[in-house]
């Protein structure tokens, strides 16, 4: 709060506190007056006047969802295709000197995806937004994070950079496959949001008893070791041979799984190949059954038919992706929004 004793006069002169001029031994002051007198105050805005939601086309029913959590409206945007493949961009809402948030997974078609983020976000920082945050829940090509071979890409690399030139500041993500891909965005604020929470109690809630976590492969192995310890129960990993891309054979178990729920804890779903062939080898060792949890369910080609057919109980998912058209009974989603609404909080909220 401002407060105002004095009165500054139009030239400098010998001036006393208005507020103390019936006090004896006052000193005066010699102030520097000036034709006009302005105050500056940096009062932050109230926390829905401040904050923005938009939402590509990938996920729509997260981003309301988000919303509702955080009592906001979504934001007006026009999203189109032109007869050419091109996307149309255009932010209706009123975005000047606000946190924007753009909710977008790269959902399939992942190229897409992935464009109409970048318009979005260049649209976005041209209509003068004060911080552009991009809430990438799933993020594409993060599984290309190093060369495995001679005339290979860094593809994830060559994603955050793009993500970057598009005039994203922050970037806000849900279990990325591998912690240095957090490195790629350079200097850029990167949020890796842990799924755990909302996972283990949905675990915790079917009261399975007699549980281990397993991870389907050692890259898993601290993932699975994290679940592990919120559901106070042991953990093993399978370790596996991956031949070709999207197709990987069990080959050894390490741990003590003979007549125990089985969890499958993964960071993603994709054909189910690598899943499947765990939960295989998890029955065909002893396991009494076999659940399998991960945090992105992207389903691909022949990814339902597997899982229907596989010796699994449930595929606990969240809902980082939306989940396609005929989706066995057997999937279940855990809605992610709780975290991401907080996230948002205490990024704008202080």
């Amino acid at each position: 709060m401002l407060k105002l004793n004095n009165v500054i006069s139009l030239y400098p002169t010998m001036i006393t506190s208005r507020s103390n001029q019936n006090s004896y031994n006052q000193p005066k002051l010699n102030v520097l007056s000036a034709d006009t007198i302005s105050f500056t105050c940096n009062c932050q805005k109230a926390f829905p006047e401040r904050v923005s939601l938009l939402s590509g086309r990938a996920n729509p029913e997260l981003t309301q969802s988000i919303a509702e959590s955080l009592n906001l409206n979504v934001g007006d945007r026009t999203l189109k295709n032109f007869s050419d493949g091109e996307t149309y961009v255009k932010i209706s809402d009123d975005v000047q000197g606000k946190d924007v948030y753009i909710i977008q997974p790269s959902a399939m078609p992942v190229n897409d995806s992935i464009m109409e983020l970048l318009l979005m976000a260049d649209a976005t920082k041209r209509a003068n937004a004060e911080q552009v945050i991009a809430i990438i829940p799933y993020m594409g090509y993060e599984r290309q994070d190093r060369k495995a071979g001679i005339g290979e890409p860094i593809a994830a690399k060559l994603h955050a950079d793009i993500i970057t030139t598009s005039g994203v500041d922050k970037v806000i993500s849900v279990d990325l496959h591998a912690a240095q891909i957090e490195g790629f965005f350079n200097n850029k604020n990167v949020i890796n949001i842990s799924a755990i929470p909302v996972l283990s109690k949905y675990i915790k809630s079917k009261n399975i008893g007699n549980m281990v976590v397993v991870s389907p492969d050692a890259g898993g192995a601290k993932r699975a070791e994290l679940l592990a310890e919120e559901l106070d129960c042991s953990y093993a990993m399978i370790h596996k041979k991956r031949e070709k891309h999207n197709e990987a054979k069990a080959v050894s178990l390490v741990g003590d799984i003979n007549g125990k729920n089985c969890i499958l804890f993964d960071d993603m779903i994709d054909t189910a190949g690598t899943i499947v062939e765990a939960a295989n080898m998890l029955k065909e060792k002893g396991a009494k059954s076999v659940y399998v949890c991960v945090t992105h369910g992207i389903f691909s080609g022949q990814a339902y038919d597997r899982l229907e057919k596989a010796p699994i109980e449930e595929v606990i998912v969240t809902n980082t992706l939306p989940l396609k058209e005929n989706a066995p009974k057997k999937i279940t989603q855990v809605d992610i929004s709780p975290l991401l609404a907080g996230e948002i909080k205490r990024i704008s909220d202080n």
